[in-house]
């Protein structure tokens, strides 16, 4: 009997059309930018464009599932991938500082975001599994934090989708918004502005386009590594946060909820990426010759290639992003889940501006 692999056809195309939007996208930005509106480099970010034309597709055009497929796996293992070679743009040192500045302020955006939230829902008389999974998939980490805390608190399915379908809905309006917002607020610090997005957006993969976008539109790579970093430290605070859920969120009389049996399962593998990467930057740079074999010009250009490995990934990511953001599901929300996820995002937003433009900058010159 043979044992051969068998790809997907419709897989492959799903990926191959993501990769063809990323690839489109930077061709429009650039003509829009350079040819319409005279700029010698385009201030146009390709990441919007991928996104937008993403989403012009998915809502114009019915796509097999089998397609759709090949635009989960960019828009879930590739943006991981992308995200654990971003590693390679922080030494171990640069990393931790990075994680010791954005750690207090997503501590305070995650506390009162559960604990608004939680009142707001009282008040509002959704259910509290409902409730609870708004509050963690706004104050962790969107969709994957809402999958995770689900079946602790016994949620139904439809309200695990209104949930995710709240974040999703204010994350991509937040991912588009507030690069510019942290620019205006932020325009002499990109550390800050950084910070802020990592904060204030929900999922992994609206921070990654957020973080490129504010880097493409403002030269700005340190904004990127400040967000991609805070949204690793919010991403870390599930292992302590969710089954504290578990507790707040359950009904009385519910049986008591099942936590997982490993902590270790909890902490997402492009985490552990992340940091192997940074470990192999901070070994690489500590010798006249990197692990022996490289001079210091050809070590440069490795770690090069691996960053625009990365940020060609995150791209090909946010084209599916978009690609999987369909209009349709919205109108069945419902008014009440609808405002609770708006005032949850708002919360997690302005709780992040305002400690981080009165806190940060002494944060970060006290770690410097």
């Amino acid at each position: 009997m043979s044992n051969r692999i068998t790809i997907n056809p419709g897989w492959v195309i799903g990926i191959s059309i993501a990769v063809s939007v990323s690839f489109l996208a930077g061709i429009i930005a650039a003509w829009i930018g350079e040819s319409i509106l005279g700029f010698d480099r385009s201030p146009i970010s390709d990441i919007m464009i991928a996104i937008l034309l993403g989403m012009l597709i998915a809502n114009t055009i019915q796509i097999r599932e089998e397609i759709k497929k090949g635009f989960k796996f960019c828009a879930t293992t590739l943006l991981r991938i992308g995200i654990m070679l971003l590693g390679i743009r922080l030494s171990l040192f640069g990393a931790g500082k990075f994680t010791l500045v954005a750690l207090p302020f997503v501590l305070i955006a995650i506390i009162i975001g559960l604990s608004v939230v939680r009142i707001l829902g009282k008040k509002m008389n959704l259910s509290p599994q409902l409730t609870g999974l708004i509050a963690v998939g706004t104050s962790i980490c969107g969709a994957t934090a809402i999958v995770a805390t689900a079946p602790l608190i016994k949620a139904k399915e439809a309200e695990v989708g209104y949930a995710i379908a709240c974040i999703t809905i204010f994350g991509v309006v937040a991912m588009f918004a507030y690069p510019i917002i942290g620019n205006i607020i932020f325009s002499d610090s990109p550390e800050s502005a950084g910070l802020f997005l990592g904060v204030s957006i929900h999922e992994t993969a609206q921070v990654a386009g957020a973080g490129l976008m504010y880097q493409s539109q403002y030269n700005e790579p340190t904004a990127l590594d400040y967000a991609t970093v805070t949204k690793l430290v919010r991403n870390l605070c599930m292992i302590a946060v969710i089954p504290l859920v578990g507790i707040l969120y359950t009904n009385k009389n519910q049986n008591e909820s099942q936590y997982p049996q490993s902590w270790l399962s909890m902490i997402p593998w492009f985490i552990i990426g992340f940091a192997i990467m940074s470990a192999i930057r901070t070994l690489g740079d500590s010798g006249e010759r990197a692990f022996y074999l490289f001079d210091h010009d050809q070590w440069e250009q490795i770690v090069e290639s691996i960053k625009y490995t990365a940020e060609k990934f995150l791209i090909i990511a946010m084209s599916a992003v978009g690609l999987t953001t369909l209009f349709s599901g919205m109108r069945e929300i419902g008014i009440k889940p609808f405002m609770l996820g708006l005032f949850a995002a708002l919360i997690v937003g302005i709780t992040g501006l305002i400690t981080i433009l009165f806190f940060a900058n002494p944060v970060i010159s006290f770690l410097s």
